[in-house]
């Protein structure tokens, strides 16, 4: 392939992939939180027992649906309209968002044949009474009885013939991190600009490289910082 033609695939993947709009996330239905809201304002951004967004429930989700066929969390679609409508917002009450449902779309993303932690878990293994296990380790991160375990250390050789530490999480902490990951990104999304694509969702440096292209190609450009 010639630089031209391959500059031409850059320019034309390039607007979709740095366009300013959030990247769709697959979590948790709406799960009303037990306790009021310590927000204040109307509407509160955290909502009390009882309480509902009320637009939300009225008009269709437009998020992608999980692999289980579900729809996008409501709860963390109210979570993501605070974050983009009152940028000084300060959430301080989300762990109710932390559902039975969000732990098993997260296990779900899990890659199936990933080595195992200190604790010897694999994915397989995990999945035999999952539903078990989801509500056992829900019942521990909502009780505060949740400690995540050391990760295991291996080392991966190098190509200059060195050894690279690696720390490997047990199972269930990387489902509650996958978890807690698909929430903050609700509200870190809405702050972060359309061309930055570091370990964000549906974001990797092919994304970013793409934006490069088409910045030195349209632009006059100086220098570049790594």
């Amino acid at each position: 392939m010639s630089e031209r033609t391959h500059t031409a695939d850059r320019e034309a993947k390039a607007p979709g992939r740095t366009a300013s709009m959030p990247v769709s996330e697959e979590s948790d239905h709406v799960i009303v939180p037990v306790n009021p809201s310590n927000k204040g304002g109307l509407p509160p951004a955290e909502r009390g027992e009882g309480s509902a967004w009320t637009k939300e429930n009225a008009s269709p989700s437009r998020t992608c649906p999980t692999q289980r066929g579900i729809g996008v969390s409501q709860g963390l679609a109210g979570v993501r309209k605070v974050a983009r409508e009152r940028k000084r917002e300060k959430f301080t009450a989300l762990l109710h968002h932390l559902t039975i449902d969000l732990l098993r779309d997260s296990f779900s993303t899990l890659k199936r044949h990933a080595a195992p932690g200190v604790d010897g878990v694999t994915w397989q293994t995990y999945e035999t009474g999952l539903e078990e296990r989801l509500a056992d380790l829900h019942r521990r991160v909502h009780r505060g009885a949740y400690r995540a375990q050391p990760a295991r250390r291996v080392y991966i050789p190098t190509s200059d013939g060195g050894q690279r530490p690696l720390g490997i999480a047990a199972l269930e902490d990387k489902i509650v991190q996958q978890a807690v990951v698909t929430l903050l990104n609700q509200i870190y999304e809405e702050d972060l600009v359309g061309f930055s694509s570091g370990f964000r969702p549906g974001r990797s440096p092919h994304h970013a490289l793409d934006a490069l292209s088409v910045a030195r190609t349209r632009k006059r450009v100086n220098y570049v910082l790594e």
